[in-house]
């Protein structure tokens, strides 16, 4: 597996807010065009089979910054890479909008913020671009690093399977995050035992390096829960465990934040899942509430976010 950046020591940098670039045209279906075309959030349309790119879908919040690297070491980078995959809610429980959610929640802001704060605040290099792409892609092990959101509902065929399961074999890791209550967490949970079973999940506290790697996080773990900012509870209190960070519920088992781990035989992490936290709205909606960004964005999403890369890309 090629690895596509070098990490060395992180610069601490904050309260620069994001500079905005506008936004590239919206995809249309075209009847000259096969593919599965499919409605995101903001009512964007992207043809999942075609798309490569975050910098290809418009962005359904408020635009993202546009950045290059050196000529001649345009690939010396990190690319953040998110996983498409199929999603079926058939035969589960209906509460909420979780079976209607894909892999494309907060895509493609979150993807292109997260990058643009990686570069920022830190001496990795990233890709302008990011990658989307599915797990049969050829190119899948050119990215040592995944990403998968929302996929409490996700459906693995035997080919994703066999091509999940070589790329953890050859060193890879998953990062997985925003998907809520016990329903989601066993279904992501089963599809990902058909790639690695007799695994047992481990629970991480917040002993744990990858929360003081590079920025340090204080525990306990509550109070690193991120909401999703569209129902957020503006009272929320993060120091107080049974405060409640939605103004609605997100089902059975949702109240407790975990970040829960699958380890190979050496102890090497190959998926890290951040369960009842909404991290990557923390990157996607930053530049749209002054308070959301400076209590979430500022003093978790992004450091979280940041000392996970640098722990599974060294680690």
């Amino acid at each position: 597996m090629r690895l596509t950046s070098r990490l060395i020591t992180a610069v601490l940098i904050t309260g620069i807010r994001l500079t905005q670039s506008q936004p590239i045209s919206d995809a249309q279906p075209r009847a000259d065009e096969p593919g599965k075309w499919i409605r995101i959030e903001g009512g964007t349309i992207i043809n999942e089979d075609a798309v490569r790119t975050a910098r290809e879908t418009v962005s359904h919040s408020t635009g993202f910054s546009n950045w290059t690297n050196s000529p001649g070491f345009e690939q010396n980078v990190f690319t953040f890479a998110r996983v498409i995959f199929q999603s079926d809610s058939t035969g589960r429980p209906r509460r909420g909008f979780g079976p209607q959610l894909g892999w494309w929640v907060d895509y493609p802001d979150a993807d292109l913020n997260f990058s643009w704060r990686l570069q920022q605040l830190t001496s990795i290099r990233t890709d302008p671009d990011c990658r989307v792409l599915k797990l049969t892609d050829p190119a899948l092990f050119d990215y040592p690093l995944l990403y998968m959101e929302h996929a409490g509902y996700m459906r693995l065929n035997d080919d994703e399977i066999a091509a999940l399961q070589k790329y953890f074999a050859c060193g890879g890791a998953l990062f997985v995050n925003d998907f809520w209550s016990t329903a989601e967490w066993d279904g992501f949970a089963s599809q990902i035992s058909h790639v690695l079973p007799n695994r047992t999940w481990t629970n991480l506290d917040m002993d744990h390096p990858v929360f003081h790697c590079v920025f340090d996080l204080p525990g306990p773990m509550h109070r690193l829960r991120v909401p999703t900012m569209q129902f957020w509870n503006e009272t929320f209190e993060p120091n107080d465990p049974e405060s409640k960070p939605h103004r609605i519920f997100r089902g059975e088992g949702s109240d407790e934040m975990t970040v829960r781990v699958l380890r190979d035989d050496a102890g090497r992490i190959m998926v890290l899942a951040i369960h009842n936290s909404d991290v990557s709205d923390g990157w996607e909606r930053e530049a749209e509430n002054d308070l959301y960004f400076s209590r979430f964005s500022e003093k978790t999403a992004y450091p979280l976010g940041v000392n996970i890369v640098f722990y599974l890309m060294t680690h």
